[in-house]
């Protein structure tokens, strides 16, 4: 991790950069709503090019900004040369970080489910099993919304996540701070 000084410079001189580019002079007439989307879209794009597009969270930013026409050239503008590296990185790596790890946590969810049911039902009272539900529910409606709120998180395994999540949060800090 870079220290967090030089990234937020970094991100700063992305943005700047950015809103140069996005042409906003006295001159023209935009709209409050386009110098929103303006000023949100170069401030994650600036935050997604700074990281490089190494991260699912910053590809996902890459990936939503090129979405629609208007967004898609506003993106090439604000991201400039590096443009096409950076989506060839969102689109060439997986959305999940690795479906290998998935499909044996799943295999291995089963098997255990399976081992596991048939020894609560012997061993553990009923107090118990519903408190364990009642904390694994709420884990994953946690989990969920943390899911929500990262960028690409939706296509992410729960250990990703927390990975994304802090790497996510150290950049956010470097563009509110």
């Amino acid at each position: 991790m870079r220290h967090p000084i030089s990234l937020k410079q970094e991100f700063l001189k992305k943005w700047i950069l950015g809103l140069q580019r996005c042409g906003f002079s006295s001159k023209k007439s935009t709209s409050i709503m386009e110098r929103k989307k303006a000023i949100k879209l170069s401030a994650d794009l600036a935050m997604a090019s700074t990281r490089n597009g190494t991260t699912c969270w910053s590809r996902a930013l890459i990936t939503n900004a090129s979405r629609d026409h208007e967004s898609k050239i506003l993106a090439q503008q604000i991201l400039g040369p590096e443009s096409q590296s950076l989506k060839k990185a969102s689109s060439t790596m997986p959305p999940v970080i690795c479906s290998r790890r998935i499909r044996s946590k799943k295999i291995l969810k089963r098997s255990c489910s399976s081992h596991v049911r048939r020894v609560r039902k012997i061993a553990l009272p009923q107090k118990v099993l519903s408190a364990n539900s009642v904390a694994k529910r709420l884990v994953q409606k946690r989990t969920n919304i943390l899911k929500s709120l990262v960028p690409g998180g939706e296509y992410m395994d729960d250990i990703s996540l927390i990975e994304e999540t802090l790497d996510y949060i150290a950049y956010l800090r470097a563009q509110t701070g």
